[in-house]
Formats: structure tokens, C-alpha cells, sequence
């Protein structure tokens, strides 16, 4: 299966140098976090896209996603989300990334949060298409379930419009992977892997350490499955470096997906 991290666990890092850790490190792709002060936002010029774009081909590294922090879901006017999940659709697609990661973000009213997150994604569903990219939608927040999403994914069903199975999320809201995975299966895009000490203690663990129940999650997954690291570094200051520990945890990875 294709390895990827995420770039939250480098904060800031510039992509060269993120890039030569993914090809040392056997990686073949990054989720790129877009946010104020990472090397990948929707400010950057069409110039600096194309560079960027270009980094990434002479790395031999897969820009996997655009991670947004776009919420399909959350309550409010339309427009401004709408115009925030387009940019990052465009840059997504100026960068040759097949995904953008939004999250649910709904209010209290779960009903009205799908609702309001199908009619936003379907707006821009066929635009997605037409610059090759899909919307996966992160099982996270107010929809941290498979089963939440899987019915939020009904009310959007569209092929430009997926899941984001962040094993994490699906665990505390106490799924089991198994039937996680049979909810989001039919429109899974990739998995997102992390480890944590316990459901009260998130600060992220190498790989393996904590009490998520990795080998179980990534027995179920098809051979083209992409599985991406997420390590979340900026919310947990007394976390361990991740550099470090790329080599261990591809090494994981690779352990439990062959055998």
C-alpha cells in the first residue's frame, strides 16, 4: 500500500526539506496542510504553485491531499464556505493533488448538518470533477463516525465526494474498524493512522505504542489503499519530534500491511 504523513507534524518545515524526508524515509506521498504560515496555502501565486508542482515531480513524491480546514458543515451563509472549498479545489488541482481534506464541522443539530454539508458539496461536486479532484470529507467532530458520515455521504452522493477515515475519531466514537470500514468502504478515499495513550490522553505516539487498534484497521484495507500519518504536533507541544521517528514508523506500516 502507498505511505504518506501528513505535514502537521512538521509545522512550518519548507517543502524541500519535508520532501527529502518522505524519499528517505519511503514515502511515497505528503497530506499537505494548508493553513497561514505552511509552505502550501491558497495565497500562494500561480508561479509559486508551479514550483511547488514541480518540487514535487523532481521528489518523485505524491502531493496526496490538500488538507483545508474548511467546514462543510458548519452552520451559517453559504458563500464564504463555498468560495474557502473552491480555492482550495483550484490549488489542489494546480498542484496535481488528487484530494481535498474538509471537515464536517456542524452545529448541534445533526440532521441539519447534513443537510447543509450535501447541499454545499454538491454544489461543487461537478466543478471538482472537471479540475480532477475529489472532496473527501474527514470522519471527525460533529460527524466522527463512520456511521455519521456514511449518512452524510448519502445525502452528497456524488463520485467527487468521499470519506476520510481517520481511525482516531471512528475509535473514540466506539465503532470497531470493522464496522467503520464497512461503512465507509464504499466511498473510502484514504486512512489517516496516528496512535494515542488513551481517550482521555491524545498526544500523539509512535506508531504501535498507544492503544488505537492499528492492525485490526489496516487488515481490512485493499492493497491500493493510501495510509497517511497524522501527527499532531501544534496541538500537543510536549510530543515527541516526528522526524525521527519516519524510519520506525514506515517501518510499522510496512510490517503490518505485508503481513
Amino acid at each position: 500500500m502507498p505511505l504518506a504523513f501528513s505535514t502537521l507534524g512538521l509545522p512550518a518545515h519548507p517543502l524541500p526539506a519535508v520532501l527529502a524526508l518522505a524519499a528517505d524515509h519511503g514515502y511515497d506521498g505528503l497530506e499537505l496542510r494548508a493553513a497561514p504560515g505552511e509552505p502550501v496555502h491558497t495565497g500562494l501565486s500561480s508561479a509559486e504553485r508551479r514550483a511547488a508542482a514541480r518540487q514535487f515531480t523532481a521528489a518523485a513524491v505524491t502531493p496526496l491531499t490538500v488538507a483545508s480546514y474548511v467546514g462543510i458543515a458548519e452552520p451559517g451563509p453559504d458563500a464564504p464556505v463555498l468560495a474557502d472549498l473552491l480555492a482550495h479545489l483550484h490549488l489542489a488541482a494546480d498542484l496535481g493533488a488528487p484530494y481535498v481534506r474538509v471537515f464536517p464541522r456542524g452545529g448541534a443539530d445533526a440532521t441539519e448538518g447534513t443537510r447543509t454539508a450535501a447541499h454545499r458539496l454538491l454544489e461543487l461536486a461537478d466543478t471538482a470533477v472537471d479540475l480532477g479532484v475529489t472532496i473527501l470529507v474527514e470522519t471527525h467532530d460533529s460527524h466522527r463516525s463512520g456511521a455519521a458520515l456514511a449518512a452524510l455521504l448519502a445525502a452528497a452522493p456524488h463520485p467527487a465526494v468521499g470519506a476520510l477515515w481517520d481511525v482516531m475519531h471512528t475509535w473514540l466514537s466506539g465503532e470497531t474498524p470493522a464496522d467503520s470500514y464497512r461503512l465507509l468502504a464504499p466511498r473510502l478515499g484514504y486512512v489517516q493512522v496516528k496512535d494515542v495513550a488513551s481517550a482521555e490522553d491524545l498526544t500523539p505516539l509512535p506508531l504501535g505504542t498507544g492503544v488505537l487498534p492499528l492492525p485490526a484497521c489496516l487488515a481490512q484495507l485493499p492493497a491500493d489503499t493510501w495510509i497517511s500519518w497524522e501527527y499532531e504536533a501544534p496541538w500537543h507541544p510536549t510530543a515527541a519530534s516526528f522526524a525521527p521517528q519516519l524510519a520506525d514508523g514506515q517501518a510499522y506500516l510496512t510490517s503490518h500491511l505485508t503481513a
